[in-house]
């Protein structure tokens, strides 16, 4: 524990962070898919479609999870594309997230995520507290990089404040280290283990490595350079396979999943049960506990 004292009075305490991985799922390794939703109001590819629709499209591929075995779900926007930055979205897609979020907690339950895109920690946080869902997903958590939707910077300092500002402090960050689709993965223009130690010191509660881009998987080697730097939790949030789970898992402390257990092994697909089911299997040999 490290506190600030002056003249023997305690000014700050900074206790050790408990493990957010126990604390949301109650297992040491989990699996996580991700439940990609339509289009929402107020994004270009939005048609009209009523939210009750797409509840009912989000509980469907949760429970697909769910019962493939699934320890927890993060719920996103991914079909909000392009995607603008943070501060730019609307208050309908904060109210739209925590809507259907909300619907996959009553009727799925488990350790449920939001991640709003792109790097929208404030409208996660929001979606999230507003919803009963334990974290978000935040892709950029410290410094700035180059990405498809321009320069985007750290969200920690406005995000953290704003939890604080609105009695979220329960919500957990999931915080990309080296993220996808940036400059950071292509120029290595700051060291992995500099990332690591950033998204740490900046108050992330689990760490996330990734490949290049969505559906490319992690190399051994990032995961064990970033768990190699931090005391963190740290789980991979892209490009896993039942072939490369029972490489990657005992590395790691979790593995976010989506494309490879969709019919068309893209993201845009629907959820196959059966993927699911194989993918968790490989999990299990692999030391996850069965759900």
């Amino acid at each position: 524990m490290a506190e600030v004292r002056v003249d023997g009075r305690a000014l700050g305490v900074f206790p050790p962070k408990p493990n957010a991985i126990q604390q949301l799922f109650g297992t040491a390794k989990v699996v996580i898919g991700v439940v990609h939703l339509p289009p929402l109001p107020g994004s270009p590819h939005y048609t009209g479609t009523p939210l009750a629709d797409i509840e009912t499209f989000a509980v469907e591929e949760a429970r697909a999870y769910s019962e493939g075995g699934c320890h927890g779900l993060i719920v996103e926007n991914h079909w909000d594309i392009p995607f603008p930055k943070p501060g730019e979205h609307g208050y309908e897609t904060a109210a739209a997230m925590a809507v259907v979020t909300r619907a996959v907690r009553e009727r799925v339950g488990g350790g449920l995520g939001v991640s709003v895109l792109s790097n929208a920690a404030e409208c996660s946080i929001a979606a999230a507290w507003t919803a009963g869902a334990g974290f978000v997903r935040v892709n950029q958590w410290a410094n700035a990089y180059v990405a498809n939707e321009g320069i985007i910077e750290g969200q920690a300092a406005h995000a953290t404040r704003y939890r604080h500002r609105i009695g979220a402090g329960p919500i957990k960050v999931f915080a990309d280290v080296h993220v996808k689709h940036g400059a950071h993965a292509i120029v290595a223009d700051r060291t992995l283990a500099e990332q690591t130690e950033d998204a740490e010191f900046f108050d992330a509660d689990v760490l996330i490595a990734t490949g290049s881009r969505t559906g490319d998987a992690a190399s051994r080697d990032e995961v064990d350079g970033i768990a190699g730097h931090t005391r963190l939790p740290v789980v991979i949030g892209s490009g896993i396979t039942a072939g490369n789970i029972g490489e990657l898992l005992p590395a790691c402390d979790g593995v976010i999943v989506a494309s490879s257990v969709k019919d068309n092994g893209r993201w845009w697909g629907r959820v196959d049960r059966v993927k699911v089911r194989e993918l968790t299997a490989a999990a299990a040999k692999a030391g996850a506990e069965p759900r």
